[in-house]
């Protein structure tokens, strides 16, 4: 079982039908539009239109200094549940990065709640992460859904 602290989630209840926000999560092109850390800049050459099970996808990102990522849809059950496991593109470090993003949408009255989790349970410095990006990452999150919301309301 995995420690409570390796796990973080955010909710939001989005007013939006959960298939019209499925849709800009599983478009890799506009998670740049979605991030609320700022660490995604853009899709790499040859990224889908639309996200499936087992599809990978790169990412150019920068936090302090620039870096690829490479991704691959882990989970994945259309217009419900969304996730995937970064890696570096180098390839430096792959072992070690555990980490997993996850969507979770589920209808209710008015809208959609829409969970977001990073889970790092199998990352091998996830003692470290608890400590240095836990409490960055639930912020960022929360700008994440909020910045998701806009636009799944505006129908940008």
């Amino acid at each position: 079982m995995a420690n409570p602290r390796d796990i973080v989630s955010v909710e939001r209840v989005i007013h939006a039908p959960a298939a019209a926000i499925f849709d800009i999560i599983a478009d890799p092109a506009r998670h740049p539009q979605i991030d609320g850390s700022g660490t995604v800049l853009q899709p790499r050459p040859g990224v889908p239109s639309r996200l499936s099970q087992g599809a990978t996808f790169g990412m150019d990102m920068k936090r302090g200094v620039p870096y690829k990522m490479i991704s691959t849809v882990t989970e994945f059950d259309d217009g419900r549940l969304i996730a995937w496991a970064p890696k570096p593109a180098s390839g430096l470090g792959a072992r070690l990065v555990g980490r997993v993003w996850r969507y979770e949408l589920e209808p209710v009255d008015g809208g959609t709640r829409v969970r977001e989790t990073w889970d790092i349970s199998r990352e091998a410095l996830r003692f470290a992460l608890r400590y240095v990006a836990a409490s960055r990452t639930r912020q960022d999150m929360a700008k994440s859904l909020e910045r998701l919301d806009q636009l799944a309301t505006s129908g940008a």
